[in-house]
C-alpha cells in the first residue's frame, strides 16, 4: 500500500503557523548567506539563525532528495533575537538567541543555544537554555516542520518547482515522534523527539510539537530532537571511519604560517565529511564533490579533488582511482555518452534535469575525467602506491589509453574533443561546462565540436604516463591492434601513446597560439571550425608542468595570468576583463574558481615559478579569511582593489571538495606544508 501523500502546495508556500509565503525565486537558489551541516550523503541547510524557511535551498536532504522543506521554533511568552552563529565544523554548527521576557529584566540573562548536527544517518539539534538569572526561569518552545519530496533538479531550478505536482509523503505517529516515506524504494524518515516533548501533532506532511525547558538560578536545561533517514536509491553512503588528518601545517608560527594553519584546518575536516563510498565497500571511497548542488560522485571533481589532496591523502587517491575503474565504460552510447575506456562524469539516483539538459543517472560527458584518471594513477604511484594495487588497475589504464587513442579524438585531427551528440546532454564537456563558457575575445560563442586547450595538456601528460605505467612499471606491455593496422605500424600500446601524445603535441603549437596587444596567448579552445577561440582564460595556466609547453612558453603564460587583466587579486578570473562576454559573476565568464587557481599554482611550482605561486597562494589565503577560511567553489571576479572583502558568487557550493582541496598547494607554496 502506497504511503499517504499531502498535495503539494503553491511552490514555497509555507504552512499555517510554520511562516509566511514569501516570492518565488526565478534563479538557482543562492546559499551564500545561509548555513549548513554535512555529513555526505546527508545535509541541512537553513537562515543563519538556524530556520529553516521553505525558501530556495533551504531544507534537510538525504543524496538528492529534500526531505524536510521548513521548520521552525518559536517561544511563548518570549522573543527569540539572533545573537550569533558558531560554525564549529562541517558537522556542527550552533545558534545563540537572546531570549526576551516580558517580566521586565535588563540585560539579557536567557539565551537559547542550538547546537544541530549532522553524521552519517540523519540530522540531530539539542537545544539548551541558559540562565544568568538568580532566579528559576522557564520557556516553552514550539517545534515544527514540513515532510518534503522534492528532487535535487526541482530544488534547483525554480521553475521546475513551481510546476512540480508531485505530492509531499503525510507523516504518521510513530513512538514518541513521527515518520515518513523517502521516495518509492523503503526509505525512510523517522522523527525522535526527547523526553520533555509534549503536545505532539501529525496532521499531513506537518508534524508539531512542544517542550518546556526549566532552568535553576544560573544554571541550564537541555533538550533534544533527532532526525534518522535512510533511503535505499542513494547510490552511495557516508565513508567507513578513517579521515584524513585533522591539520599536517608545518610549526612554523609566523602570522601567515598561522592563517594557512587555520585554512587547512578547516578545508581538511571540510573534506572528510564529504567522503562518500560504495555500500559496504571501504576500497572504494571518493569526495563528493560538493554542497547542495553536487553531493555525489563526478568524476572529473573526484579526481581533482584527490589529486590536490594527494600530500596529505594518498588514501583517497587509491580508493578514488578504484570506484571510477569499477565504472569504466564499456560500451558505445550516444544517450548516456558512454565509450569503451571511458571514465564517467557523474552518478546519481535518479538523473539531473538542468534548464535544457537531461542527465540520466549515470552520465559519461566528459572530456577530461578520462587523462585525469590515468595523471591521478601516475601521481598516486610517485607518492608510494602499491604495486598490486597498480596490477589491480592496470585494466583500467589499458583501458583508459585505448579510450585516448581511439575515442577522444573523433575527426582524427589528433586533439581532444566533445560535442553532445544526444541532444540533451552537456553541450560543454570540459571543466568550464555551462553552455555560455567558451568565447571568442569579442564575446561570441564558440560553436560545433570543441577542443579545449587544458585538456590537451592533460591528455599528453596522460599519454606520455600511461606508456611509463605499462612499460616500466606494470611490466609486460601488450599489443593492441591500431584501427588502421597498415597506416600505423606500431601496435604496442606504449609506442602507439608516444607516437600518438607527439603528433598531438605538434598539432596543438600549429593550433592554439594567438595574439593580441599584449603578446602572444593560449587559445581557450578550438571550435568546430577548427579555429582559435582567441579568448584570454584561465585555461591555459592548466599547461603548466603538464610538457606540453617548453620554458620559454610556459613564462607567456604566467606572465598573461598575473596581468591585471587576468589576475583578480585573489585568484586567477575565468574570463579576462578585456572579453566582451566578461561579467565578474559570470558562472565561467569572468568569476575566480577556487580549484583552477590551485591548479595553476600547482602548475606554476611544478615548472619552477615558486615567486608567482606565492603570489596566487596568497590571493586565495586572502579570499580564505573573507569566507571564514571556507573557500567556495568560485567567487565574483572582482578586483581586489575595490572590493576589500571578496564577493560571494550566491549559489556557489560550499564546501566543495575541489576548493577545498586546494588548501594543500596553497601551503605547500606558502612554505606550510
Amino acid at each position: 500500500m502506497p504511503a499517504a501523500t499531502t498535495p503539494r502546495p503553491a511552490p514555497h508556500a509555507t504552512p499555517p503557523g510554520l511562516g509566511t509565503e514569501r516570492p518565488v525565486q526565478v534563479h538557482q537558489p543562492f546559499v551564500h548567506d545561509l548555513a549548513g551541516v554535512f555529513h555526505a550523503p546527508v545535509q541541512a541547510w537553513s537562515q543563519s539563525d538556524g530556520a529553516i524557511t521553505g525558501q530556495g535551498a533551504e531544507g534537510v536532504y538525504v543524496g538528492d532528495t529534500r526531505v524536510v522543506s521548513t521548520m521552525r521554533c518559536t517561544p511563548d511568552g518570549a522573543v527569540l533575537t539572533p545573537l550569533s552563529t558558531q560554525v564549529r565544523s562541517a558537522r556542527e554548527v550552533e545558534f545563540r538567541d537572546v531570549v526576551s521576557r516580558t517580566d521586565g529584566s535588563g540585560d539579557p540573562q536567557l539565551t537559547l543555544r542550538r547546537t544541530r548536527r549532522a553524521d552519517a544517518d540523519g540530522i540531530s539539534e539539542e537545544l539548551r537554555l541558559v540562565s544568568d538569572a538568580d532566579e528559576p526561569r522557564s520557556l516553552r518552545l514550539r517545534l515544527g516542520l514540513v515532510t518534503d519530496g522534492a528532487s535535487m533538479s526541482e530544488v534547483k531550478d525554480p521553475g521546475l518547482l513551481a510546476t512540480s505536482t508531485d505530492p509531499r509523503p503525510d507523516a504518521a505517529p510513530a513512538g514518541t515522534g513521527a515518520r515518513w516515506a523517502i521516495g518509492a524504494d523503503g526509505g525512510a524518515a523517522r522523527l525522535e523527539l526527547g523526553d520533555g516533548a509534549d503536545e505532539l501533532q501529525v496532521a499531513g506532511a506537518v508534524v508539531t510539537w512542544s517542550l518546556v525547558l526549566e532552568v535553576p538560578p544560573r544554571g541550564e536545561a537541555a533538550d533534544s530532537w533527532r532526525l534518522s533517514l535512510g533511503d535505499p536509491a542513494v547510490p552511495f553512503v557516508a565513508a567507513s571511519p578513517a579521515g584524513i588528518p585533522a591539520s599536517t601545517a608545518s610549526s612554523v608560527s609566523s602570522p601567515e604560517a598561522r592563517a594557512v594553519g587555520r585554512l587547512l584546518e578547516r578545508s581538511l575536516a571540510d573534506l572528510d565529511a564529504l567522503r562518500l563510498e560504495v555500500p559496504g565497500d571501504p576500497d572504494q571511497a571518493f569526495f563528493a564533490a560538493g554542497a547542495p548542488w553536487f553531493f555525489t560522485l563526478f568524476g572529473r571533481d573526484s579526481l581533482i579533488a584527490a589529486s590536490l589532496a594527494l600530500p596529505v591523502d594518498p588514501r583517497t587517491a587509491e580508493t578514488t582511482l578504484r570506484t571510477l575503474a569499477r565504472r569504466q565504460g564499456t560500451a558505445t552510447d550516444p544517450v548516456t555518452a558512454e565509450q569503451p575506456g571511458k571514465i564517467l562524469h557523474e552518478v546519481r539516483a535518479a538523473g539531473m534535469e538542468m534548464a535544457d539538459a537531461h542527465l540520466p543517472p549515470v552520465y559519461f560527458g566528459t572530456i577530461d575525467a578520462t587523462p585525469l584518471w590515468i595523471e591521478l594513477l601516475h601521481e598516486a604511484r610517485q607518492a608510494g602506491l602499491p604495486d598490486e594495487v597498480l596490477a589491480e588497475l592496470r585494466p583500467a589504464l589499458e583501458g583508459t589509453a585505448t579510450w585516448l587513442l581511439e575515442h577522444a579524438d573523433a575527426d582524427g585531427d589528433g586533439l581532444l574533443e566533445y560535442i553532445d551528440e544526444s541532444g540533451h546532454g552537456l553541450a560543454n564537456q570540459g571543466w568550464k561546462d555551462s553552455g555560455d563558457s567558451i568565447r571568442f575575445a569579442d564575446g561570441t560563442l564558440a560553436e560545433g565540436t570543441i577542443a579545449p586547450a587544458e585538456v590537451q595538456g592533460y591528455a599528453y601528460a596522460a599519454a606520455l604516463h600511461a606508456a611509463d605505467l605499462l612499460e616500466r612499471t606494470l611490466g609486460d606491455a601488450g599489443t593492441v591492434e591500431a584501427p588502421n593496422a597498415a597506416a600505423a605500424p606500431p601496435t604496442d600500446l606504449p609506442s602507439r601513446l608516444r607516437a600518438w601524445a607527439q603528433r598531438l603535441r605538434d598539432r596543438f603549437h600549429d593550433a592554439f597560439w594567438c595574439e593580441d596587444e599584449l603578446g602572444p596567448f593560449i587559445a581557450l579552445a578550438l571550435d568546430g571550425g577548427k579555429r582559435p577561440v582567441d579568448g584570454v582564460a584561465s585555461n591555459m595556466g592548466h599547461l603548466l608542468g603538464t610538457g606540453l609547453l617548453d620554458a620559454a612558453q610556459e613564462q607567456i603564460v604566467v606572465d598573461r595570468l598575473l596581468h591585471p587583466s587576468t589576475l583578480s587579486g585573489y585568484g586567477i578570473r575565468t574570463l579576462s576583463t578585456t572579453n566582451g562576454g566578461y561579467g565578474p559573476l559570470r558562472y565561467h565568464a569572468g568569476s575566480v574558481w577556487t580549484h583552477d587557481t590551485a591548479m595553476v599554482l600547482r602548475g606554476m611550482l611544478r615548472s619552477g615559478f615558486e615567486e608567482q605561486a606565492r603570489v596566487l597562494a596568497r590571493g586565495l589565503l586572502r579570499a580564505a579569511e573573507g569566507f571564514d577560511q571556507r573557500l567556495p567553489e568560485l567567487f565574483s571576479g572582482e578586483d581586489a582593489a575595490t572590493a576589500i572583502r571578496p564577493v560571494p558568487y550566491p549559489a556557489s557550493c560550499r564546501p566543495q571538495a575541489w576548493a577545498a582541496a586546494a588548501a594543500v598547494p596553497l601551503a605547500q607554496a606558502l612554505g606550510a606544508l
